[in-house]
């Protein structure tokens, strides 16, 4: 009986021990599963995705967007506005809620990443129960990679475009920009919308970036300089209309349209209206020319003021003696170009500002152009001021344009922003003779010779154009104190290519001009800076031609002595 015992102990103590052994192996083989899937993750996670965003906030993968809106390129294909993709954060807010999310905590943590972020109206967005509104447009890449980083359910992106302009404020006024939703608003952005949205829709313009940072340079230091309100600068090719600059001041950045204010969005040059002063004697002295009312061998008298009923004509520089017609223009004199106005009549007048496009808008192709303003009834005394520039505002580029007709032959181009195609000569409206022309070129240049516009003389080009200064109208009445200061002119003389206008708005005379805030010491100066520099950037030569020399006797002498 005892050996029987042992044996079953024996044999009970065999299948524990056997069982033990099969139950080692079972968990050994699941810890082994366990481990292989553990480190398969592991692998999975380091090497084969590497680290991801929280999956709270949904972040579409970054496919390439092609550009809807097309570029715009100035006339040597320098790239001046274009489109780039971006993201902009909107919210499911129904999701959100279902979230258990607090939305004044939310915003709040946006807030301080987004700063122009509405912390209130944001809480009623995420509130809202909306599956869809816009918090932010346009992020940057930061601003959307720090929004991933807070892991808020119910966010989520947008890829939209965003319209850029690479030389910020330096072509603003002519640009214009874009609404968030890509939509032209102003310039040629408004003008051009449905051509820019279109396939192939991009656009070249005639300006030439170079010649529009040299004129905004040379203008913004002479605002700066003479403490001025403002300004206007333009370019222009005298044969085609082409505008190589427009330039107003003070501008704005097309990139920041949220800091826009009512003082930069103004376009002075194509907009605004001014009344530019004795720039006018260059039409009034064609006009008398080109109708045969005056020679260039007739004088008028300019010993004493003209009287106009109770007021009374005088001039800045009175010589106080007979003044030729080319003395007439070349010492600004208003007295003499008064009666020469009144040789030739009102009808004729306005006749001849009409073909100069004086009295019509511009046909430029942005919105933000000006309307002339001139007399209702045309008087006598109206014809009177209207020779030396008061009594008839108009815009610099209107100005620029008139002037350039002048000098070129006698042809009145409309002013263009669009690149003129280089086998395509435009034909312009025949304002004056070929012989006219030739003799005002003559004057103008001696205006700059001996003239007020003495400052404008360059070393390498000869200038020829009429300074302006004219008081501004306030409340009904001039004001001696503000005035406009301009200058237009062409060059180089000797074979007429550019149109150059620059115009200050409210100078202030200082030491060095002596307190004089006039267009000789303001406006002058600002052409020959642009005339130098750009004269090599569009390939001309210096001038080489032998300056005219005029002798008494001749009816272009000027004598500057008595």
């Amino acid at each position: 009986m005892e050996l029987r015992g042992a044996r079953e102990k024996q044999l009970r103590n065999r299948r524990a021990i056997e069982t033990g052994h099969n139950r080692t192996l079972v968990a050994g083989a699941i810890f082994a599963v366990l481990f292989l899937v553990l480190a398969g993750r592991v692998v999975d996670l380091s090497l084969l995705h590497g680290s991801r965003e929280p999956k709270l906030v949904h972040s579409p993968d970054s496919e390439n967007v092609d550009a809807v809106r097309a570029n715009i390129v100035d006339r040597n294909g320098a790239l001046l506005a274009t489109s780039l993709p971006t993201d902009s954060l909107i919210v499911d807010s129904k999701a959100f809620l279902a979230a258990g999310e607090d939305p004044t905590q939310a915003a709040l943590k946006l807030a301080r990443i987004l700063p122009e972020l509405s912390i209130g109206k944001t809480v009623k967005k995420l509130a809202s129960g909306k599956r869809f509104d816009y918090l932010v447009r346009t992020l940057t890449p930061n601003q959307k990679h720090q929004v991933n980083q807070l892991g808020i359910p119910g966010l989520d992106y947008q890829r939209e475009e965003r319209r850029t302009y690479p030389h910020g404020p330096l072509l603003a006024h002519v640009l214009g920009y874009t609404d968030v939703d890509g939509r032209g608003i102003a310039g040629i952005e408004k003008s051009f919308n449905h051509q820019l949205l279109s396939p192939g829709g991009n656009i070249e313009l005639s300006l030439d970036v170079r010649v529009q940072s040299v004129m905004r340079t040379a203008l913004q230091d002479a605002i700066d300089e003479f403490k001025a309100i403002g300004g206007a600068g333009v370019v222009m090719d005298i044969h085609t209309g082409e505008l190589l600059s427009m330039v107003s001041l003070p501008d704005f950045d097309p990139n920041k349209t949220n800091t826009l204010k009512d003082n930069t969005s103004f376009n002075r040059a194509s907009k605004g209206v001014y009344e530019m002063g004795s720039i006018f004697k260059l039409f009034n002295t064609a006009m008398a020319l080109d109708s045969g009312v005056v020679n260039l061998n007739d004088s008028f008298d300019a010993t004493k003021p003209l009287k106009v009923g109770r007021f009374q004509i005088r001039d800045f520089h009175a010589k106080k003696r007979r003044l030729s017609v080319p003395e007439i223009l070349v010492f600004s004199s208003n007295i003499g170009s008064a009666q020469i106005a009144l040789e030739a009549g009102t009808s004729m007048q306005r006749d001849y500002l009409g073909r100069f496009g004086l009295l019509n808008a511009s046909s430029l192709e942005i919105p933000e152009v000006g309307a002339p303003l001139y007399p209702a009834t045309w008087r006598k005394a109206n014809t009177m001021t209207i020779a030396y520039g008061h009594g008839i505002a108009i815009t610099p580029l209107q100005l620029t344009s008139a002037v350039a007709s002048v000098a070129n032959g006698g042809l009145l181009h409309q002013p263009t922003l669009l690149k003129v195609k280089n086998d395509y000569v435009p034909q312009g409206q025949r304002v004056i003779s070929q012989a006219t022309s030739d003799h005002m070129r003559k004057l103008m240049r001696l205006v700059v010779l001996q003239g007020s516009g003495k400052k404008a003389n360059s070393k390498f080009y000869r200038v020829g154009g009429k300074t302006g200064t004219a008081d501004k109208q306030q409340n009904g009445t001039y004001n001696r104190r503000s005035r406009i200061s301009s200058f237009a002119g062409v060059f180089p003389m000797e074979n007429p290519r550019y149109a150059v206008l620059a115009m200050v708005d409210e100078p202030v005379g200082n030491k060095k001009t002596f307190g004089y805030a006039t267009a000789g010491w303001v406006a002058a100066p600002v052409i020959k800076k642009v005339v130098d520099r750009i004269g090599p950037m569009l390939g001309l030569q210096p001038s080489s031609v032998e300056e005219d020399q005029y002798k008494p006797g001749d009816p272009l002498f000027i004598r500057v002595k008595g």
